[in-house]
This record gives C-alpha cells, sequence and structure tokens, in this order.
C-alpha cells in the first residue's frame, strides 16, 4: 500500500464531516479506498452508537424549510447530547442539510431512507455519532403543505410551521406572528371543537382534583382558596349552561340591590368572565382561543381577521424540551 496522501485525506473529510486523524486511519485501514474508507466510518459511528444508545439526547438544533413556492415546509431536530456540540458551526450545517432533504419527503420514513452523499439519511446519523463521539437523533419531523406556509425559529430550541389558507398580503407577516404565538405558548391544537369530549371530561376530573388538593394546603395555611371550575372549555358551557349563568348572575345582581335598569351593563362583563373562567383548557391549548402575545386584548382569531380573507389551516411545532 502506497503512503496516504494529504489531499485524499482532506477529500474524505469534506465527504464525511470527520476529524483528519480519523479520515487518515479510515484510509489506512481502507488502503486506500474511499468507498472502503467511508465505511469503516461508518462502522465505527455503528460502535459509538451502541455505547451510548442509553445516553439522553437533550441538546441540539431545531429547523426549518420552506420551499420557493411558500407551499411547504418542514421541521426537524437533530439532537445531541451536548451544548458544546450544538453549537458548533458543523452540526449546525449538517442539521441545515438534513433540512433540505427532508423537504422533498412526505414521513420520517421515507426521510431517513433518503440518499445522503451514497449512504442514507440514517446511516449518516451513524457515521456522524462517531465521527462526533455523542449520541445524535433526528428526533423530530413534522411537514406543512398549505397555499402558504410560513416559521419562525426560536433560537435553535423551538421551531414552527404555520399554514395559511391564502397567500395574502402580509402573509409572512401573519403566519411568522401566529408561529411565535406557538413557540411561546404551545398550543397543540386550532380550536376547542377538534376536542375529544373524554378527553375533556378525563380533564376537568384530573384539574378538579389537582385545585382541590391544593386547596386543602391553601386552607391550612389560612390563604385565599383558588377557584374550583365546573367546566373547562367551550365545548361544555351549551346553550342551557348559559342561560344559566346568566339566571345566576341576575339572582346575585338583585341580592346586591343593583338596580335592573344598570343590569344590562353589568351582565356582559359578568357573562365574559364567566367564560374566562371556565375555559382554562381552551385557553392553553387551543391556538385560535388563545390571547395574542402581542396584543392580550384580542385572541389570535381576531388577530387573523385583520388580514382579511385568510385562516390558519394547520400547525405543527418541533422542540428540545
Amino acid at each position: 500500500m502506497g503512503e496516504i496522501k494529504a489531499a485524499d485525506v482532506a477529500t474524505l473529510r469534506r465527504q464525511t464531516g470527520a476529524g483528519m486523524m480519523d479520515c487518515k486511519n479510515a484510509l489506512v485501514k481502507a488502503k486506500g479506498d474511499f468507498d472502503s474508507a467511508i465505511d469503516v466510518l461508518r462502522k465505527t459511528g455503528q460502535k459509538v452508537a451502541a455505547k451510548r444508545a442509553d445516553r439522553e439526547a437533550s441538546e441540539g438544533v431545531a429547523t426549518t424549510k420552506i420551499n420557493k413556492d411558500n407551499t411547504v415546509g418542514v421541521a426537524i431536530v437533530l439532537a445531541c447530547e451536548t451544548d458544546f456540540v450544538a453549537k458548533n458551526d458543523s452540526f449546525k450545517e449538517l442539521t441545515s442539510h438534513f433540512a433540505d432533504i427532508a423537504l422533498n419527503h412526505k414521513d420520517i420514513e421515507s426521510f431517513m431512507s433518503a440518499d445522503f452523499g451514497g449512504m442514507t439519511v440514517s446511516e449518516k446519523v451513524i457515521e456522524q455519532t462517531g465521527v462526533i463521539g455523542e449520541k445524535l437523533e433526528l428526533s423530530a419531523f413534522e411537514r406543512v403543505e398549505a397555499p402558504f406556509v410560513g416559521s419562525y425559529i426560536h433560537g435553535v430550541k423551538i421551531a414552527v410551521l404555520v399554514g395559511l389558507t391564502n397567500a395574502v398580503e402580509k402573509a409572512e407577516t401573519l403566519s411568522k406572528d401566529i408561529a411565535m404565538q406557538v413557540a411561546s405558548m404551545g398550543a397543540t391544537t386550532l380550536s376547542y371543537k377538534d376536542f375529544d369530549p373524554e378527553f375533556v371530561a378525563s380533564e376537568t376530573q384530573a384539574r378538579i382534583a389537582v385545585i382541590e388538593k391544593d386547596n386543602e394546603e391553601l386552607a391550612r395555611l389560612g390563604k385565599t382558596l383558588k377557584n374550583v371550575p365546573t367546566y373547562i372549555s367551550m365545548t361544555q358551557l351549551t346553550d342551557e349552561v348559559m342561560a344559566g349563568a346568566k339566571t345566576d348572575i341576575e339572582t346575585q345582581l338583585k341580592e346586591e340591590g343593583k338596580p335592573e335598569q344598570i343590569w344590562d351593563k353589568i351582565i356582559p362583563g359578568k357573562m365574559e368572565r364567566f367564560i374566562s373562567d371556565n375555559t382554562t383548557l381552551d385557553q392553553e391549548q387551543c391556538l385560535l382561543d388563545q390571547d395574542f402575545i402581542k396584543n392580550e386584548k384580542q385572541s389570535v382569531a381576531d388577530y387573523i381577521k385583520t388580514y382579511g380573507d385568510v385562516a390558519v389551516n394547520s400547525f405543527k411545532r418541533v422542540s428540545l424540551d
């Protein structure tokens, strides 16, 4: 076997991202054959991956990629073990390269099987595990298709895609604002109308139990007790429930001696408060029902209406937390 040339080592390094000595050693083992050297590096990655399989990959980079027409977007997370690796420029470039490939695939299975310079994406992850010496994994993959797709990335930890029903004027601003809302407030669904009744019933019982337990401790300490809601979602606020709430408010006003001629001015505000107190689940998880982070006096749904004939038809959020 002839001497391994520095130019060959440099070429292999450009191809794989491995360190100079790792590339040289791989070429030595492969007797100068490039394909065999890449296989050597891959096997090294497999050994490292097996040793570090039980490690927690809690750091990394979340990113998005959108096509030129703004009609398709993907969001992925490439996770690693340490913040040191996550901040490395080559790691960020690797994540971006993965996102470029992901843009052409509709699910994570086809993405992981896609070509990456003569190997699959899955194999590339294993190879880079050996190169970097940490557990790596593509821990999230989401895709959105819509007439207009926008995005927002919060640092490197959270990435959000938002699909709009129309490419209206300033659609980029609207989609970014909504994506920032999702990143900040963590909505899981568009509207309370998406909730399954069994989920709402189970969540109601769980929340009441938690508050009642908290109240036991507050009572022991002589502090003000928390309000125990009867309901937590608009799905539960039927016409009958709302009519009952209005009757209760009228009874209260009468007992307080408020003149009936001013009730019409008082009741709407109290009804709004009743709805607010009994829709906590919606406010936490339903994007359109949340207070808009840039103007808490309006809901997200009301903010979207200011852009005209457009609606949010989907959103996806990936994160490292």
